[in-house]
């Protein structure tokens, strides 16, 4: 029911969140029937828990109804706003129920905001059972949350809603929330569809945009809210992503540019543009992987790789996407090898087991005649006075018979292959296991 006096001045998205779990729309996999989290609630239970997901999910929802189903002692902090003061207050009130046998939830929102201190005075507690804690982040609890107190809580994982979760929450708010139907202005579906497009699965975002639209058709004595009102009232929704999102982008972009998959390549870097990416990261991690994933199979692809990262200084924003785009079509389609960073990684390996081994004599330059009385240099042929090529190892004796780079029959690193083996023979450059 709505109250003039209490909910004069409280968004929509406040006004109709969910009363019970027949209410609440999206996250079945652990709000259904079968969820772990509805399991819990109907038997009046709950554990320690951190809530996991992108803006506008349910989170704050979900908590409200943990509020509504647990008999138990509920604080509620903001890891934003509140201190550990407050926590530890609502802490020590918790220690007394815990006496009376009352369970005490403490909820904290955007707890990955508390620092590792904060943190802290909440393990113990955790640990004996002293409060049960509900934890809301958008962003990777592996990294925001000290993982001894990770360890004692279980990750639920929250997915964006999708565009049609959305419509049915905005459809239930148009019944439900009587400040709304009181003005008895009829939404039309697309306009409902396009708030859902531009929400990116946030229901919050969803609603206060609904709400803003509706007012502003009020304010023009309209009694349909179409398209163009809608564009008149719409409030721009950044399109950055979270930090772990950064990394996530990142990764999916390289592994298809690994797989020689340019559409889904072209697809995250777009992703990436558009959630405001450097695009000089983005043309950095192709210069990588020029190499590391292409290598020698085709050698153009890490001129076309820095070369795109140079068009990228000249030129910039937006234009620079088209540079990219066509270095990561290249990239894609390119063979792949990734001799060069198998070469490297070995190479590494051998130098850091073997550093006590010398410089064969006869590589040594003899600068002094004392070194060359010692030696050095003797024994050295040098290739140009030969035809060019003296068929002797270099490395020193106890690792003659290391292979480090192994060249594979792909592209054109085929033909670099063949003339290696030509010159030291098939078994030295042979495909067996590295000694």
């Amino acid at each position: 029911m709505f109250d003039p006096q209490v909910d004069e001045y409280k968004p929509l998205a406040e006004r109709v969140r969910p009363k019970n779990f027949e209410d609440l729309i999206g996250q079945q996999h652990v709000m259904g029937k079968d969820g772990i989290l509805r399991r819990a609630l109907e038997k009046g239970s709950i554990f320690s828990c951190i809530l996991y997901g992108p803006p506008g999910c349910g989170k704050s929802s979900i908590a409200e109804l943990i509020r509504k189903y647990v008999n138990a002692e509920y604080y509620s902090f903001s890891g934003a706003l509140h201190g550990a003061a407050e926590i530890k207050q609502a802490m020590n009130r918790a220690q007394e129920m815990k006496k009376y046998g009352k369970q005490t939830v403490v909820f904290i929102d955007e707890i990955h905001r508390l620092n590792k201190a904060q943190q802290d005075l909440l393990l113990s507690k955790v640990e004996d059972g002293t409060i049960t804690l509900i934890g809301a982040t958008t962003e990777n609890p592996s990294f925001e949350i000290i993982p001894p107190l990770l360890s004692r809580c279980r990750v639920i994982f929250l997915k964006p809603l999708s565009n049609e979760d959305l419509v049915r929450i905005m459809k239930r708010a148009l019944i439900v929330d009587q400040k709304i139907a009181n003005y008895g202005i009829s939404v039309n579906e697309e306009v409902l569809e396009s708030i859902a497009q531009l929400s990116q699965g946030d229901a919050r975002f969803a609603l206060n945009t609904l709400e803003m639209a509706i007012e502003t058709a009020k304010t023009m004595d309209k009694k349909i809210l179409d398209l163009k009102i809608l564009q008149t009232s719409t409030s721009y929704k950044p399109q950055g992503y979270r930090s772990e999102e950064h990394y996530d982008f990142a990764s999916a972009f390289i592994k298809s540019l690994r797989g020689s998959d340019p559409d889904a390549a072209l697809y995250y870097m777009a992703r990436m543009i558009d959630s405001g990416e450097d695009p000089m990261f983005i043309a950095r991690r192709m210069i990588i992987l020029a190499s590391e994933d292409i290598g020698l199979a085709e050698p153009m692809a890490l001129l076309v790789a820095v070369a795109a990262a140079q068009a990228v200084e000249y030129v910039g924003l937006p234009e620079c996407v088209l540079n990219l785009a066509q270095a990561v079509i290249y990239l894609a389609a390119a063979p792949k090898s990734n001799s060069v960073y198998l070469a490297v990684e070995t190479a590494k390996n051998v130098a850091k087991q073997s550093i006590n081994l010398q410089v064969p004599l006869f590589l040594r330059n003899p600068v002094t005649k004392l070194m060359k009385n010692a030696g050095y240099g003797e024994g050295y042929i040098y290739p140009h006075e030969v035809g060019g090529f003296v068929r002797r190892s270099y490395m020193p004796d106890e690792l003659k018979k290391v292979k480090i780079y192994l060249p594979k029959d792909i592209g054109k690193e085929s033909n670099i292959k063949k003339r290696l083996e030509e010159l030291w023979g098939k078994e030295k450059y042979s495909q067996e296991e590295r000694k």
